[in-house]
């Protein structure tokens, strides 16, 4: 009888660590986030690259650099030809190497973002498994490791679960999502392969995260996202043998 009389003597404050209250996020959150977060890394890259760019330029005016060989220079080129192509008519006379030249410079920054992105998901997706396993056991296997990132992480983070895990039984998982959550939304006026290309970068964030997760878990692991059609997302997770 005197068990209540204690209870209600508790602050508020100690009754709130002993059973913690729900923290929920919408559901949309996360999108909106990516979105954000793609797009301010890739401007905070571009003046990264103009800032570099500047630097070498001054010492190479100052002589502590020598000038840029003709392959850079064709390659600037190539570029500023390319940007003027898409404000020209369709006939601006660019060469296909030149083009090719431009997009190899393109394609530099963008892996710049993606390997910003990946690494910051390695960082949400160590601290989600930490969480998600604070009461369980060590996983000394590693199908166990990964069918819970199928399961509880997948979960977690986009609302289901994977839908097709397969394996060589080699080190070797393919986890494949046919509607995979960051991507469903995601289109292009400019056609399929330029709506692929650009998922490639939105995929790059969760791909850190399935990393960072199995990272926390002791599995050191090299996850490779692979898109060839939307929104359909497969996610090659190596894992050492053993």
């Amino acid at each position: 009888m005197n068990v209540p009389a204690a209870t209600s003597s508790l602050s508020p404050a100690i009754l709130a660590l002993a059973e913690p209250p729900a923290r929920l996020i919408d559901t949309p959150a996360m999108d909106y986030f990516l979105i954000e977060v793609v797009n301010a890394l890739r401007e905070s890259s571009a003046v990264a690259v103009a800032r570099t760019k500047k630097l070498e330029q001054e010492m190479v005016d100052a002589g502590l650099l020598p000038p840029p060989g003709p392959s850079a220079v064709a390659g600037a080129s190539a570029a500023s030809k390319r940007d003027s192509s898409f404000r020209d008519s369709i006939g601006s006379g660019i060469s296909r190497s030149e083009s090719a030249q431009g997009k190899s410079l393109v394609d530099d920054e963008e892996e710049g973002v993606r390997q910003r992105l990946e690494a910051i998901g390695m960082h949400v997706g160590a601290n989600i498994a930490e969480r998600l396993c604070h009461d369980r056991s060590l996983f000394t296997d590693t199908l166990d490791a990964v069918k819970f990132v199928c399961k509880d992480l997948w979960s977690a983070c986009w609302d289901k679960q994977v839908d097709n895990l397969r394996t060589n039984h080699r080190g070797v998982y393919v986890l494949q999502d046919n509607a995979f959550k960051p991507i469903t939304r995601l289109s292009t006026w400019e056609g399929r392969a330029d709506g692929i290309r650009r998922a490639k970068l939105y995929v790059a964030m969760p791909g850190g995260i399935i990393r960072g997760a199995l990272a926390r878990l002791g599995f050191q692991a090299a996850v490779i996202p692979e898109i060839t059609q939307l929104p359909q997302c497969t996610f090659q997770v190596k894992l050492p043998k053993g």
